[in-house]
């Protein structure tokens, strides 16, 4: 196998691990609402992604790097201490820098399997893997995320400029 597609399945089995972790905080910071439920279902993708993406690994010889994947998961729960504009709780700022994160890491997905699909050449390598059907999957689920994301940072920065915080979860994600 050669290096580089070693080294760039290692870095973004790495980022997988951290946006799979980051999508399972995010669910169950808005369990109980409508994201939370979509939440639950892209968390959900995201591990089988992260799965997929092992077996791929396997596939083509490329071994897993502990460090990376440890420093990946460890980045995550450092992320979890940035200043959120309260002190103890979940801010609509937090609601909304998770799903933005999350939207960034989707769309990088999407471009993985792009990438391993035409320019790593790993589509006519491994014929069983269904790039085409992951490519859509990740839009799907960015698509699924989106409207929520705009609330969220509508309801975050309509709070930051008004000077006012009452703790309230955006519209669509209402607790049931």
């Amino acid at each position: 196998m050669d290096d580089f597609l070693g080294i760039y399945l290692r870095d973004q089995l790495a980022m997988g691990v951290l946006w799979r972790e980051l999508a399972r905080r995010a669910q169950r910071n808005n369990r109980g609402t409508e994201l939370g439920d979509v939440l639950d279902g892209v968390a959900t993708a995201i591990a089988e992604d992260v799965e997929t993406f092992r077996s791929i690994m396997d596939r083509v010889g490329a071994r897993a790097n502990p460090v990376k994947t440890g420093l990946a998961f460890g980045a995550e729960r450092l992320g979890r201490l940035k200043r959120n504009g309260r002190l103890t709780s979940y801010s609509p700022l937090s609601r909304f820098e998770e799903l933005e994160f999350l939207a960034m890491g989707i769309d990088g997905k999407k471009q993985l399997w792009t990438t391993l699909r035409d320019l790593a050449g790993l589509g006519a390598r491994l014929p069983d893997i269904d790039f085409d059907h992951l490519i859509d999957r990740a839009a799907r689920q960015r698509a699924d995320l989106e409207p929520f994301r705009a609330r969220a940072g509508t309801e975050a920065f309509t709070r930051a400029t008004a000077g006012g915080s009452s703790g309230a979860a955006p519209r669509g994600a209402r607790p049931r």
